[in-house]
């Protein structure tokens, strides 16, 4: 008995010692991410920092917290609105003493949110607040917003180099072939090209006149931004002769920029710290390269929106468009209309704003976001859309409830169409030798069949639904644009147009953001547009994820600016693409075998977006790599 006594003491002690040390674990991670959390009373006279760390985003989607935790192979996105208002306080803040534009870890947005930063940006410099904006590597995005800087630096060793919008799509129809698999399609609209990928080898020639018409439009903004904020630079001439103008300077990249007006000057991290510091100071104790820096997310806590006067509602409808129930940065029809229903009953609302910034997607969940925005309509409230970067099919059928649709020039919208696939197995069966047989009692017996294959019957009955569904998509743009069906085929066909000729052609009514809309919202319902608040009416991260998050950020705002992780040069930026791209595939892929219903989406519509494309896509690419040992 002594000796079960003393193994049971053993085990107890054991067990003792590990409540504790878990305790001990806990409570110290909870005071580090309480810590960690946005801390307004925290802002004292410095620099702003904005870090654009990862993409651009309407709404970010919610990542693994612990991966954020670790900083390992994580991608971030920023939200769009917080960057905004935050630049727009910074012009009348007297404890910002310039803005630091870190776009060292910046991978892009789609370009109405990158010009929209980008104006932001040029309003505090043209209050007199200097801005420096840094990077290893500039692109097209990230230089976009540093012309409009006072000064833009970049490392001797990197440099800017712009490759304009477009660029290759992948397509699947050799593999597809080569694996037996059958990709049935059921499509209406010649320039629906996002089922093109499952039935060709190459970009269809309608493919590829919508695309470059649209490419040309987005080159055209972007060069005459540029002009307008840095008028010194020779865009045009870099852009026709970059290898030319490369040589000339030996090969030196950040020279040949810094000879052309691109950039101001050239330095590492070090260099560029102590310029800031000579503006905002330096804090004591650190080392040579750091400046008193104000943090993003506390100079935002400290500069809430605005809660006074009667309450406009603003749903978000952002990210892919999916059945059932999701997080932030997916636009989950149970999810979404579940918020808009909720914020209409409890909210007091006195008008209403939908926020579009999505590539479509389920048909379904689609036409359940626009019944429950109709429910506002049906409680006497005016309905504005606004659109944001991406508005397109799926989000333009969403964007069909509103009474006016604001947009921006730069906005991707229409992709009117829609579309089906079903993949069936029996070619890949047959290669190893497995067949398939049975009995039928009527035409659609066992079908759509993925082992045997469809039969005509079902062939026939399937795009006859497709049909009617693009009947239907029409019909719904007809009756809100106040345009004739005949008229709408003509402008539908599934192409994408860019926000100024949308406006032409009468697919949007405005052009205007975020702000404008809940204005005209106000306005529609007899209010003073200066005495209204935006409720945003969209499911927040949980506590517990934003903790580890805002944690995981504050690990890398607290560190010396100098010895931050280094940024992309133009080869890793290269292979981030190349990333992208693959992991891209493998999205396409999975919705293709996942895929459950009538999809109206514009899938090419990710070649105008950031470089690393969604989470999802990236966390399966991970985890596939992962489990290959790559």
């Amino acid at each position: 008995m002594k000796l079960v006594r003393g193994a049971w003491k053993i085990l107890v002690g054991i067990k003792d010692f590990l409540v504790l040390v878990f305790m001990l674990l806990f409570f110290t991670m909870l005071f580090a991410a309480l810590s960690a959390k946005p801390n307004p009373g925290s802002i004292r006279d410095g620099a702003l920092l904005v870090a654009l760390d990862g993409a651009l985003v309407e709404q970010p989607e919610e990542a693994d917290p612990f991966s954020r935790l670790s900083g390992a192979g994580t991608v971030k996105q920023q939200r769009l609105r917080d960057v905004v208002r935050a630049l727009d306080a910074a012009k009348g803040d007297d404890h910002v003493k310039a803005v630091v534009l870190d776009l060292d870890r910046f991978t892009g947005g789609y370009p109405a949110a990158i010009s929209e930063v980008a104006a932001a940006v040029g309003k505090v410099r043209a209050a007199g607040k200097p801005v420096l904006a840094y990077a290893t590597a500039y692109t097209d995005d990230s230089y976009a917003l540093a012309a409009n800087a006072s000064e833009i630096w970049v490392n001797p060793l990197g440099g800017a180099m712009f490759a304009g919008p477009g660029g290759t799509r992948l397509y699947y129809k050799g593999l597809i072939d080569k694996l037996g698999v059958n990709a049935h399609i059921y499509r209406v609209g010649k320039f629906k090209s996002a089922v093109e990928p499952y039935m060709r080898s190459d970009m269809s020639p309608e493919a590829k006149e919508a695309d470059l018409a649209m490419y040309q439009q987005i080159l055209d903004q972007w060069r005459q931004e540029i002009a307008k904020a840095r008028p010194k630079a020779r865009i045009a001439d870099y852009l026709a002769k970059p290898a030319e103008t490369v040589t000339a300077a030996k090969g030196d990249i950040a020279k040949a920029n810094l000879a052309m007006g691109i950039v101001d000057k050239l330095g590492d991290r070090l260099a560029f710290g102590k310029r800031v510091a000579e503006i905002a100071g330096a804090p004591s104790g650190k080392p040579a390269g750091n400046f008193n820096r104000i943090k993003l997310a506390d100079f935002v806590a400290a500069h809430p929106l605005p809660t006074g006067g009667d309450a406009i509602g603003v749903i978000t409808v952002a990210g892919e468009i999916v059945d059932g129930k999701g997080g932030p940065g997916r636009a989950a029809g149970d999810t979404v209309s579940a918020a808009l229903l909720k914020g209409l009953a409890n909210k007091k609302l006195k008008a209403l704003v939908v926020r579009v910034d999505s590539p479509g997607g389920s048909a379904l969940a689609s036409e359940q976001i626009r019944q429950a925005i109709l429910q506002a309509k049906a409680q006497g409230l005016p309905v504005v859309v606004s659109m944001g970067s991406l508005a397109a099919s799926g989000g333009y059928w969403v964007s069909t409830a509103g009474d006016t649709i604001f947009a921006e020039p730069n906005t991707i919208t229409g992709s009117i169409g829609i579309f089906g696939v079903i993949p069936t197995f029996e070619k890949t069966l047959a290669k190893i030798g497995v067949g398939t047989d049975g009995v039928k009692t009527t035409p659609l017996s066992g079908q759509p069949d993925i082992y045997g294959g469809t039969n005509a019957e079902t062939d026939t009955l399937l795009q006859s639904a497709i049909e009617a569904g693009y009947a239907r998509f029409v019909g719904l743009v007809a009756g809100a644009r106040k345009l004739t069906p005949e008229r709408v085929n003509e402008i539908a066909q599934g192409r994408v147009w860019i926000g100024g000729t949308a406006h032409q052609i009468g697919l949007v009514d405005r052009f205007g953001g975020i702000d404008d809309a809940i204005a005209e919202a106000a306005r529609r319902a007899k209010l003073d547009p200066a005495k209204v608040h935006a409720v945003y009416l969209e499911k927040e991260p949980s506590s517990w994820a934003k903790l580890i998050a805002s944690f995981a950020d504050d690990k890398d705002e607290d560190g010396d600016w100098a010895d931050q992780p280094a940024g992309a040069d133009l080869f890793a930026r290269a292979a981030i693409g190349q990333r992208a791209l693959l992991a891209q595939a493998l999205g396409d892929a999975k919705r293709l075998a996942t895929g459950g219903s009538v999809q109206a989406r514009c899938l090419e519509c990710g070649g105008f977006g950031p470089a690393t494309g969604s989470l999802e896509d990236a966390r399966l690419f991970d985890a596939i790599a992962a489990r290959l040992g790559l």
